[in-house]
This record gives C-alpha cells, sequence and structure tokens, in this order.
C-alpha cells in the first residue's frame, strides 16, 4: 500500500497488515529480548517472562504504521497521535519567532491557536510535518521533565522546535515536547530539507506532547478531549475560521 493513491470515491487497493517496526527502536527490543531468553535459558523464568512481556512492549511502543495523508494545500494534519489536551490562543515562542540570524523570517508576532496533543506510552510517536515545505528551523532546548499534560511543560520542558515553510510563504511552526518518561527528541530532517505533508520528521522516546501553533485567522477544526492521529487528521484548514463544538459520550 506504500505510496499508492487513494481517494473517497473507493480508488485504491488496502489490506491489514502488522506495523514495521521504526529503525530506532529494533535496537532496544533486540537487547530487551537477548537479556530475556538469556534469563530463561538459566531457568529464572521469574525474571526471563516479565522482560520477554517487557520486549513486546518495545516493539509496539516504536512501532511505524503507514498513514492515508489528505494532500490538499490547505489542509494542516495532525503531526502526533495522541489526545488534545489544550486548545488556547497564545502568542507563539520566542525560538520560532526571533531573527536568528539565517535572514529567514519566523512566526510572526500576535496571537495564534495552539493545539497542544499529548501521546501516552501506548500512541505511535512517529511526529510527522502538519504541511509540505521546507523545513526552516529546528532548535532543541535542553530542560526539565515535568507532566507534558502541564501547560508550563511549552516553556520549562525539554524540546525542540520546528518551522516548516510552504511555497507561498505560509509557516507553520510546531514544538516536540519531552514529558515525565521521554528523554530523547530524535530529529530525522534537518534545516533546509523538504518535507511532503505527512511525513515523518522524528520521534519522542517514552510519551510526550507536541505544539502545534497554526497560522493567524485559522481555528482548530478538532476538539479538545478528541483523539488525533499523525498524518490523517486535519487540525485546521488555512484561512478558515469557526466555531465547532462536541459533546463527550
Amino acid at each position: 500500500m506504500a505510496g499508492e493513491l487513494l481517494d473517497n470515491r473507493g480508488r485504491g487497493d488496502v489490506a491489514w497488515s502488522l506495523p514495521r517496526i521504526h529503525p530506532e527502536g529494533r535496537k532496544f527490543g533486540l537487547i530487551a529480548l537477548g537479556v530475556s531468553l538469556v534469563f530463561l535459558l538459566l531457568g529464572w523464568g521469574i525474571i526471563g517472562w516479565p522482560l520477554l512481556f517487557l520486549t513486546a512492549g518495545v516493539f509496539a511502543f516504536f512501532r511505524d504504521p503507514e498513514r492515508v495523508v489528505p494532500h490538499e494545500d490547505s489542509l494542516i494534519v495532525s503531526p502526533a497521535d495522541g489526545l488534545v489536551s489544550l486548545i488556547a490562543q497564545v502568542e507563539p515562542p520566542e525560538e520560532l519567532k526571533i531573527d536568528d540570524g539565517s535572514g529567514i523570517q519566523g512566526l510572526p508576532d500576535g496571537p495564534v491557536t495552539r493545539i497542544s496533543i499529548f501521546m501516552s506510552v501506548f500512541d505511535v510517536h512517529i511526529n510527522r510535518a502538519p504541511i509540505a515545505g521546507v523545513i526552516r528551523r529546528l532548535v532543541y532546548l535542553p530542560g526539565k521533565f515535568l507532566n507534558a499534560d502541564l501547560d508550563k511543560a511549552s516553556e520549562e520542558n525539554e524540546r525542540q522546535y520546528i518551522l516548516i515553510e510552504r511555497a507561498d510563504g505560509t509557516r507553520i511552526g510546531f514544538t516536540q515536547i519531552a514529558g515525565l518518561v521521554a528523554r530523547r527528541i530524535v530529529p530525522f530532517v534537518k534545516p533546509g530539507d523538504t518535507v511532503g505533508a505527512g511525513q515523518r520528521v522524528g520521534l519522542i522516546r517514552f510519551g510526550s506532547r507536541v505544539d502545534v501553533y497554526l497560522p493567524a485567522g485559522t481555528d482548530s477544526r478538532v476538539l479538545l478531549g478528541q483523539r488525533c492521529i499523525a498524518g490523517e487528521t486535519v487540525l485546521g484548514e488555512i484561512g478558515t475560521q469557526k466555531l465547532i463544538e462536541g459533546v463527550s459520550q
């Protein structure tokens, strides 16, 4: 199915398959598997079996399923799997706004809609580009490891800022934020790279959060408490403002 063109009229062919394991996680899974087998061969099942169960969890954490990405220029897709935990009007972070000396503009001043997506250890942790464009900025900052559900995690936790610019000059920034358990943010891209919407751009190991800053004049199309799928869920449509209400049930 990879790379196949699908549409809402039934074109294409799909079938269920096991998701692949991202190479970043294979080494951890194989180490855990090797240690568990050693204990099992020594007859120490009380240690070996729990470690074997942990091995399955490690492989599951690094699963990298295929996603069907809607290709419409005005759409902004979710960069992360997880729960929409916060939606707020905020100023973009300085790291995405200030002149970094490269001559490339950052995000403009003024409040925009920030959508925060919380990823538990059970979610897929591969992050994807919300729009197609060029990576203009990638800024890593060390920090704390507070609960990623907290609003202040956006400014105090270890994090990485990514700024993408479309061909028409529209820029969208998002932040990968480490959480209580997360201890490393792994980028797959660098400044100057061209990415497609939904392309894999990085991962955060073991529980975390992603903040997305929509362009001015664009409202969220997801609701607080809604679950997102990276590369598939539409977070917003550029230039569209509309109140959407929902009921939890």
